[in-house]
Formats: C-alpha cells, sequence, structure tokens
C-alpha cells in the first residue's frame, strides 16, 4: 500500500515540477539513489553551474535538467546544444557521460531525437543519453523505504486504515465541507468499467481497494449527519476540482493524485487513510471521475 502511494506521488511530481523545482526534484532522487556518488552542482557567482546540474563521480556522468511548461523543438535543440557543448568545454576529460534530464512523458519530438543521434555521431566518446520518466521510475524504486519516507513523506499502511474510526473520517469531512458547491451538479449512475475508462493504473485501483476497507464509515458519517445536503456539498467540491485538473490534460493518475492532496492526504499516516476513504466513496458513488458510454439497444 505505501508503495502504491509513492507511486502516485512520483507521477504527480514528474508531472506537475518545472523548471528549478524539477531539478531541485532530480538532484534529490539521485542523491537518494546514487548516494556519495553523486555530487550537485550548484550555481556560484559568475561562474554558473558550468552547464550541470549534478555528476556522478564513478561514471564521469553529468546531469543536465530541463523541465519547461511548454515543449518546442527549435527551443529544445538549441538548449541541447548550449548545454552539451557547454559542459564538454567545462568539464573535459571528467565527463564521459552527457545525460539530460526532461519532464517530457509522451518523449521527445522527432527533430530533436534526430538532433541528439547527430550529437552522439559526431562525440563518438561521450556516451549521451535522455532520461525522462521511465528512467527516473526506475531509480525511484530501487530506494529503500526510509529514502522513499524523505523524499515523498509518510504513508499509511493497511494496519493503519484498518484502525480507523468514524472520529478519524470527520476532520476529513469538515475540510471538504467549506468548498462551495456549483447550484447545478452533474449527476450520473456508477459503473463498473469506471477504472477502466478512465486508464487509472493498477495501482490507483489498488488504493480506491484499499479505502473501500473503510468507505462504509464514511456513508455511517452521512446518515447520521444533521446536515442532509453535507454529501452532495462536497460531492460537487470533488466535480469542480476535477473539472479543473481534466482541463489541464493531466494523465488520469497525476489527476488522481492530486485528488488525494484535495482530499487531505497529505498530512500523518492517519489522516491519509480516513482520507483515502473519502475518496473511496466519493469514486464509487460516480461523484468523481467518469462513466463509459452505455449503448443500449432499442427494442
Amino acid at each position: 500500500m505505501q508503495r502504491a502511494i509513492y507511486v502516485l506521488h512520483f507521477r504527480l511530481a514528474f508531472h506537475t515540477k518545472q523548471g528549478i523545482a524539477f531539478q531541485d526534484w532530480f538532484v534529490q532522487l539521485a542523491g537518494h539513489a546514487f548516494g556519495a556518488d553523486f555530487e550537485e552542482v550548484r550555481p556560484y557567482g559568475a561562474q554558473g553551474d558550468l552547464k550541470s546540474d549534478g555528476r556522478r563521480v564513478s561514471t564521469r556522468a553529468v546531469f543536465q535538467c530541463y523541465a519547461p511548461k511548454q515543449m518546442i523543438d527549435t527551443k529544445l535543440m538549441a538548449k541541447i546544444d548550449e548545454d552539451f557543448h557547454g559542459a564538454r568545454a567545462h568539464w573535459g576529460d571528467q565527463m564521459s557521460e552527457w545525460i539530460f534530464v526532461h519532464n517530457d512523458g509522451d518523449g521527445l519530438p522527432p527533430k530533436v531525437v534526430q538532433h541528439i543521434d547527430a550529437l552522439r555521431a559526431a562525440h563518438p566518446d561521450i556516451n549521451i543519453e535522455t532520461w525522462s520518466e521511465p528512467e527516473l521510475h526506475a531509480l525511484a524504486f530501487t530506494l529503500p523505504l526510509p529514502a522513499m519516507q524523505a523524499l515523498f513523506g509518510y504513508a499509511p499502511s493497511i494496519a493503519v486504515l484498518d484502525h480507523l474510526v468514524l472520529s478519524d473520517i470527520v476532520p476529513i469531512i469538515d475540510a471538504l465541507a467549506r468548498q462551495e458547491p456549483n447550484p447545478n451538479p452533474p449527476l450520473t449512475p456508477p459503473s463498473i468499467e469506471k477504472l477502466k475508462k478512465n486508464a487509472l493504473s493498477d495501482d490507483s485501483a489498488f488504493l480506491l481497494q484499499m479505502g473501500r476497507r473503510k468507505s462504509a464509515l464514511v456513508g455511517t458519517f452521512f446518515s447520521k449527519t444533521p446536515r442532509p445536503d453535507l454529501g452532495e456539498r462536497i460531492a460537487e467540491a470533488f466535480r469542480t476540482r476535477y473539472a479543473e485538473l481534466k482541463s489541464l490534460e493531466l494523465p488520469a493518475d497525476s489527476i488522481f493524485g492530486y485528488l488525494q492532496n484535495y482530499a487531505g492526504m497529505n498530512g500523518e499516516p492517519k489522516r491519509q487513510g480516513a482520507a483515502l476513504a473519502v475518496l473511496a466513496y466519493f469514486f464509487d458513488s460516480c461523484d468523481i471521475f467518469e462513466d463509459p458510454a452505455v449503448l443500449v439497444e432499442a427494442l
């Protein structure tokens, strides 16, 4: 369960961090993964960073990060040229690998790939690589649990979830109840094909399964509350946030990760478990994410 939560934290960080924030995140990840073999290179006065965000001593690899809001092939090729040739000039024999770390999970544009191939052909003495989501994911999930906790914070275990009681749910409901509802909420029926429709991963499916272990507590709370509209108010808050995230064209798991944080999964483990139960409750009642279209044959 903890690993599934960390996978979603990783995906959310990869797809949302940009610029210096992405660079700092990568440096922290590489530091945990490579230990003393990795050295961060920070900008220093007029020297700058000598076109290196970090280096791995044993392999003489120089890392350069690039995470713009939008990839534009001409700017990207100019950036690659500037950084590669700059690193080659500054590090010389100290660089036998150059690794370009970027945040485009869909892959680089074809002209950029060809441009990198031309650099490889022109400089066969230097191993040139590009790292993106798969490489960073592999790096992150070789880490032991304490390192993951340092990167992503503490996550609830199944034992924590199973010991939740009704009073643990109340702070989550109270926080969500402060959201302003839409006066005309869209209502849709539930569907067993919902996970497939939304392209959610096995990790997301597993977390929803775990949340269902205690989602009945949420239903119990709403059946006892003196505020009959409370459930619908919170449902509309989720729907509104989901619509905002979907408009950004984020991957489904990133949206799910955002909604985890929105539900309160950014505190201590017991609170995270309670928030997961609330999220599973509203997912199953079809108040967030979408149902597939159902074709009904006319009789």
